[in-house]
């Protein structure tokens, strides 16, 4: 389900920002290499009880990150409260997030075809929501060749799936660039999951 603007609603984008340069400061985004050896095109960091990470060891959840040997920053009430309020307008009025995934994509960064395949539930949705430059996300079937459809992603624009399509594969096309008044050449993605 699309919520058009929705994170300007429930919250006010100075403020989200705010929290968010907060968090980014205890644990800075970073390029994550992938089980494969291959590097991710976007930034990215955590926030909450678990932190999700890649690495030549695989893809998993910690509760510490790795660059700081520190708990990953704590999940702020502001990011929960906007997730799950999210999700229950999608149906999903048991969320819990635990999780928040952010990340960082700069002009030409993308996010290739993946499932989210990393939770213990996966009747949990996922909640999504965008900050920043516009981008162009993928939102295809269970089978990595499915049709995709493309959703054009705004600023503020929060995006919830799960059911049935809990396991679509989904990514980013490579973003274009251009200058927002908030976030300047960038684009951030925060992703709330119920990881434990």
């Amino acid at each position: 389900m699309m919520l058009k603007a929705y994170a300007l609603i429930e919250a006010q984008d100075h403020k989200l920002v705010s929290t968010l340069q907060n968090i980014m400061n205890q644990s800075p985004p970073r390029r994550m290499q992938t089980p494969g050896g291959r590097w991710m095109s976007a930034q990215m960091t955590n926030c909450g009880d678990l932190g999700w990470i890649t690495d030549k060891s695989g893809y998993r959840y910690t509760r510490e990150d790795p660059l700081t040997g520190k708990l990953w920053p704590s999940l702020p009430a502001s990011f929960k409260l906007l997730a799950k309020s999210a999700a229950a307008l999608a149906g999903y009025r048991q969320f819990i997030p635990d999780v928040c995934l952010i990340n960082v994509y700069q002009p030409g960064d993308k996010m290739g075809l993946h499932q989210d395949r990393d939770e213990q539930d996966f009747t949990q949705p996922i909640v999504s929501v965008s900050l920043g430059l516009p981008a162009k996300f993928q939102f295809g079937g269970t089978a990595r060749n499915d049709a995709k459809q493309q959703i054009l992603l705004s600023h503020g624009d929060v995006l919830v799936w799960g059911g049935a399509k809990r396991l679509n594969f989904h990514g980013v096309l490579p973003l274009k660039d251009g200058h927002h008044p908030l976030l300047g050449r960038k684009r951030i993605n925060l992703t709330f999951r119920q990881a434990g």
